[in-house]
């Protein structure tokens, strides 16, 4: 399951969004906005089911931080796929946009930035936040446990911490979301994360 977040990652991110004229775009490419709603959606379902797979590991080492690794994730799940209706409203917006007359062009463009940032907060804070701190709470135990390379546990915790340091300068306004910066100190956690997929994959997975 892990592998399928790194896949529906990519289906559910929309390029467009980034682009100056991304309320014409938006309208264009229909089908792609709908598609990665979809995978928005299952990618906060899988991120649930791991989170319950992951769940009965934990609480053999301590219930409470189980509990509270679960309930982290399921958080940060709701946000990502509360991060769907934003971006549904902008293909809407877009598409009332491309039809409209010029006198209320204005007015698109305000309620487009509205809906493109309260989605990236969703879904880069609201999200980011709570799974990071999940993140850090899962590779300290299973450190502890030591059912994977205790190595790729130092390195969750790490890359866990460096993207909730990444999700904190975005709450400050100290990065861009779109900016080297972000992406550098997010991608220990990917690189982790991807390892520990191929891991559980080649070795199998037994919650018991």
């Amino acid at each position: 399951m892990l592998g399928l977040t790194f896949v529906f990652g990519i289906l559910s991110s929309v390029p467009a969004l980034e682009y100056p004229d991304y309320l014409t775009k938006l309208s264009e490419i229909n089908m792609q906005v709908l598609i990665a709603t979809f995978f928005q959606g299952a990618m906060s379902v899988v991120y649930v089911s791991i989170a319950v797979l992951f769940y009965p590991i934990i609480k053999r080492y301590n219930e409470n931080l189980a509990t509270g690794y679960l309930s982290l994730r399921i958080i940060g799940s709701g946000f990502l796929f509360a991060g769907i209706v934003p971006l549904l409203l902008l293909l809407w917006l877009s598409q009332s946009y491309v039809i409209t007359s010029e006198v209320n062009l204005s007015y698109f463009h305000v309620s487009g930035e509205l809906l493109r940032q309260g989605r990236d907060i969703l879904n880069h804070i609201g999200m980011i936040f709570p799974w990071s701190i999940g993140g850090l709470i899962l590779y300290y135990c299973l450190y502890k446990i030591r059912i994977i390379p205790r190595w790729l546990s130092i390195w969750g915790m790490i890359g866990s911490t460096f993207t909730l340091f990444a999700t904190l300068m975005i709450m400050l306004n100290l990065i861009e979301l779109v900016s080297p910066v972000y992406f550098i100190l997010n991608a220990p956690l990917a690189f982790g994360e991807l390892i520990l997929a191929i891991l559980l994959i080649v070795k199998g997975f037994n919650p018991h």
